[in-house]
């Protein structure tokens, strides 16, 4: 395992990557970390999936998503990834969209150790983590750096692996590109979300504003994001 990925690397969007590398038709899953359940949406919609319980810890984004009407295959719950209330070898696959480095770094290793427990044996874990390089998490860095707890999220699975947790069946490195209309697009986006709280002074906004519009284009904000993805295994009962 490597927490960065080779210089050139495909770029796609997530759910094609998850497509590829889980098999989803039939499948009961559990995606941990949904936030605004944007991706829960996708996989609902676009693949054949037989249930989904998407999980928020943060209230304010769980109420927001209680009065989603429209997803019948997604049910909607709040609970940590450290104490994941599912009953034993309950579901196909489980997935966390960069949000294992979310976990208290103390209940990481209890996290993955909650989802062997909940798969079925043979089921599987895809958790993708976004690699802290790039220009995007550079301007973040400003603010908010992630580059520690993004290391110790990659140091709890592999020491998943290497106390046969988890089995690593493949780990693959990819990059999608996000495409922001403005700054204050951002500032909604980035720096308004309810999960985190960021207060940053006058000069630091206008810091992060310079390096931001840097990236203007024909197309807006354009930025290039590496992530690693890590596909595991519930090898025994």
């Amino acid at each position: 395992m490597r927490l960065v990925g080779p210089r050139q690397q495909t770029l796609t969007s997530e759910l094609k990557v998850l497509e590829r590398m889980l098999p989803l038709a039939g499948a009961i899953v559990l995606e941990l970390g949904c936030g605004a359940a944007d991706k829960t949406r996708l996989i609902a919609e676009r693949t054949n999936v037989a249930s989904i319980t998407a999980v928020e810890i943060d209230p304010v984004q769980h109420e927001k998503n209680l009065r989603t009407e429209d997803l019948p295959k997604v049910t909607f719950k709040s609970y940590g990834a450290q104490k994941i209330a599912e009953e034993n070898n309950s579901f196909d696959a489980v997935i966390m969209f960069k949000s294992l480095h979310h976990v208290p770094q103390n209940d990481m290793e209890e996290a993955l150790s909650e989802i062997r427990r909940v798969l079925k044996p043979g089921g599987y874990a895809y958790i993708s983590e976004p690699v802290f390089a790039g220009e995007f998490n550079e301007i973040m860095r400003l603010f908010h750096n992630e580059e520690g707890v993004r290391q110790q999220a990659f140091d709890a699975l592999k020491k998943a692996v290497e106390n046969n947790v988890l089995h690593l069946e493949e780990e693959y490195f990819f990059k999608n590109s996000i495409r922001l209309p403005s700054f204050e697009i951002y500032l909604d986006n980035v720096l308004g979300v309810t999960h985190t709280k960021h207060e940053l002074d006058v000069p630091t906004i206008a810091e992060v504003k310079r390096r931001f519009m840097q990236h203007e284009s024909a197309e807006g904000f354009v930025f290039q994001i590496p992530n690693r993805v890590d596909l595991f295994r519930k090898i025994q009962s």
